[in-house]
């Protein structure tokens, strides 16, 4: 009997979630996904010193050097795939378009400076309206678009509406928020496989999207445990982490496609004010995108400290 990751590869692009270039030696995903959480973790890691000094003795300003450790990640990341390399935008341009647009351009410029073509690197921007309104920019210059911290289905149909080539709803942080409110009224088995919260969430946003016949990739992210990966076979990605990944490759069992075909929907693109209002009201998915790009703009400060 085939491992359950080989299952759902066959209905599943499957992606590492992981900065760790030995786990995507091991792994040899499709595609791979970073934040910069992941890479501080990674820089953390005496193997990977060499390539914390390398941007750190980079001449210019410390944002530089950060961006070319991001890359230098991403690089060493790509030798050991076949597709496409996610890397994050500083959060804290979450609501400056403008610099937005100039950090990923400039991302992008060094990797092309390494050789790696702009087809091959996804950026990663926080799913703001400053942020979406950057992805359509960068998308006509065929830079593609990864919107990350999205937690609702008005971010997923601004960001297609915006061309953006992939969104990452967050499964994980969903069902975190819907436990903690709960407190001990939760009950675990009632909220498992397709009842649980985040889960739900992706699925509302593949049948809206689908439905609709956006081109936009759904990568379903932020995984806490492999019943949630199953609950979404079928989805067009699910970056995994290497744990997550462990767990599926040593246990055996048929996996069949999850996620129903779509039913034709018309969709209407969000104006800025309904954008704003629906995300407003939806309180699970303001807390959990404004805490999102605190906790990366953080962890973008620790790696600038390293390298300082």
């Amino acid at each position: 009997m085939p491992s359950l990751l080989e299952g759902l590869s066959r209905h599943t692009v499957i992606v590492a979630d992981t900065g760790d270039i030995d786990a995507v030696e091991r792994w040899r995903p499709q595609d791979a996904t970073t934040n910069p959480t992941l890479i501080l973790r990674a820089a953390s890691v005496a193997r990977y010193r060499s390539l914390v000094r390398a941007a750190a003795q980079r001449a210019g300003p410390l944002d530089e050097k950060l961006d070319s450790l991001l890359v230098a990640f991403g690089v060493e990341i790509l030798r050991r795939i076949p597709g496409r390399v996610s890397t994050e935008v500083d959060a804290r341009l979450s609501f400056d378009t403008q610099g937005t647009i100039q950090r990923a351009r400039r991302l992008v410029a060094l990797y092309e400076e390494q050789g790696i073509d702009r087809s091959r690197v996804l950026i990663k921007i926080a799913s703001t309206w400053e942020g979406i309104r950057a992805a359509e920019v960068l998308e006509a210059e065929g830079i593609r678009c990864n919107m990350t911290l999205l937690f609702s289905v008005v971010q997923a149909e601004a960001a297609a509406a915006a061309g953006a080539t992939l969104i990452s709803p967050f499964v994980g942080r969903i069902y975190d928020w819907h436990k903690r409110a709960a407190g001990s009224s939760w009950d675990e088995s009632a909220h498992a496989g397709v009842n649980d919260p985040g889960v739900r969430s992706v699925r509302e946003i593949y049948a809206r999207l689908k439905g609709a016949g956006c081109r936009t990739q759904i990568m379903g992210a932020s995984f806490r445990n492999i019943g949630q990966i199953l609950a979404l076979a079928g989805c067009d990605l699910l970056t995994i982490s290497p744990e997550l990944l462990e767990q599926l490759a040593s246990t055996n069992g048929e996996v069949a496609r999850a996620l129903p075909l779509p039913t034709p929907v018309a969709l209407q693109p969000p104006t800025e004010g309904q954008f704003r209002w629906r995300l407003n009201e939806n309180a699970m998915a303001t807390e959990k995108l404004a805490e999102g790009i605190r906790l990366f703009a953080a962890d973008t400060r620790r790696l600038e400290s390293q390298l300082s």
